[in-house]
């Protein structure tokens, strides 16, 4: 993102928080740790900031809290993976892994592999 795309996502927030500082001071702190986000990305996310939010985002919620982001997407592919081992022991009639309901339950009590 540069300058100018960081004073426009200014003038969004600006719209909605009118104390929020877009002085030329901001924009460019700002503009110092947003230069490697994308743009459309973090208007995204400052639209959903404002939706829900009182006090205007900081670069964090700009950013999108990114670890946040990365442990969903792992979750999604995990829950896709199982769901695909789940059909594929359903279409050929063969029982899950034999530890696979132990491996279960050990996650559910919080287990050391889990």
């Amino acid at each position: 993102m540069n300058k100018l795309q960081v004073i426009d996502l200014f003038g969004i927030i600006k719209r909605t928080y009118p104390s929020f500082d877009s002085s030329p001071q901001s924009v460019d702190h700002h503009a110092k740790y947003l230069h490697d986000f994308p743009f459309e990305t973090a208007r995204e996310h400052v639209e959903r900031h404002i939706l829900s939010e009182r006090f205007p985002p900081t670069i964090a919620d700009i950013r999108g809290r990114l670890g946040d982001q990365m442990d969903a997407q792992r979750s999604k592919d995990a829950a896709e993976a199982h769901f695909a081992n789940l059909e594929t022991w359903g279409a050929t009639g063969s029982p899950p892994p034999p530890d696979y309901w132990e491996h279960g339950r050990r996650l559910l009590r919080g287990g050391a592999d889990a």
